[in-house]
């Protein structure tokens, strides 16, 4: 027996589970969406700690790009609803067995979800004095990925959320393609580690790091460690606000949305859709 799904049959898996997500009570699909923001913030913790202190860019993002994939392994094998990821939902809507109502239900309850998770790995992250490594040196580190995020301008930000949201959804439909823990792992890994090493923007990870750049803000040590490694300033770390936040997740959120729904919608057309896939005459 083979032990992966065709693509016509990954499609099929992600409309069974389009029709799973759409029909979850809210209480359980809350509680699932508060576990992924926490699995992705945890890939986010630990890639940071293993990367801050390195000076050549690429081998940095590498080494991060090696250690995130880590959230979305837990969210696919553990359990959890994230929300870039149900993005892939469109498949459903399209084939006719979820109600665009269902699916906005469910992308608003698991957004709001994975928030909760990611502040709450934040909070207790700044608690647990993680951020002390290399002589406050990773505080300083976290501030300065908060600041930079919150400071991108709109068109950059939506147009790397489209670009991280069309691997991260290949990763998950890769997984959907393996019928072993191996194969997923493997599937997850390598398209999570392509946008990780790229840069691209994820709106649930960027919630951890806007957080967590917040909280590490209120530490003193570690914003005079940010002002003497990359001269930020308090005019900079004053961003870390509502609106600076603002400023990062809207067009990252919109990008994520584009993105994965776009890939939904072109692997429906390829192998579901009945005017593509009619019986040759």
């Amino acid at each position: 027996m083979n032990n992966y799904n065709t693509p016509a049959e990954v499609c099929d898996v992600a409309i069974n589970a389009a029709v799973t997500k759409a029909n979850m009570p809210i209480l359980k699909m809350l509680l699932l969406s508060i576990a992924a923001g926490a699995f992705i913030a945890f890939g986010a913790v630990c890639s940071a700690v293993a990367m801050h202190n390195i000076a050549d860019v690429g081998v940095a993002r590498f080494v991060c790009g090696a250690v995130f994939p880590v959230g979305l392994m837990l969210i696919v094998m553990v359990g959890g609803e994230l929300f870039t990821g149900n993005c892939l939902m469109i498949e459903g809507l399209m084939e006719g067995k979820i109600t665009l109502l269902g699916w906005l239900k469910n992308m608003v309850v698991v957004y709001t979800g994975n928030l909760i998770g990611s502040a709450i790995v934040a909070a207790l992250t700044a608690a647990a004095n993680t951020w002390a490594y290399t002589g406050g040196a990773l505080g300083a580190f976290t501030i300065r990925v908060a600041v930079t995020k919150a400071g991108l301008p709109f068109a950059t930000a939506f147009a790397s959320g489209v670009l991280c949201n069309v691997l991260v959804c290949g990763a998950v439909l890769m997984a959907f393609s393996s019928r072993d823990i191996i194969g997923k792992i493997l599937g997850i890994w390598f398209p999570i580690m392509a946008f990780v090493l790229a840069g691209f923007e994820h709106s649930v990870a960027n919630m951890y790091y806007l957080f967590a750049g917040l909280f590490a803000s209120m530490n003193d040590a570690y914003v005079d460690k940010a002002a003497e490694l990359y001269s930020i300033g308090a005019d900079k770390i004053a961003s870390l606000d509502f609106m600076g936040f603002l400023a990062n997740l809207v067009p990252v959120t919109l990008g994520n949305i584009v993105g994965g729904v776009s890939l939904g919608l072109i692997m429906w057309l390829a192998f579901k859709s009945k005017g593509l896939n009619k019986p040759a005459d």
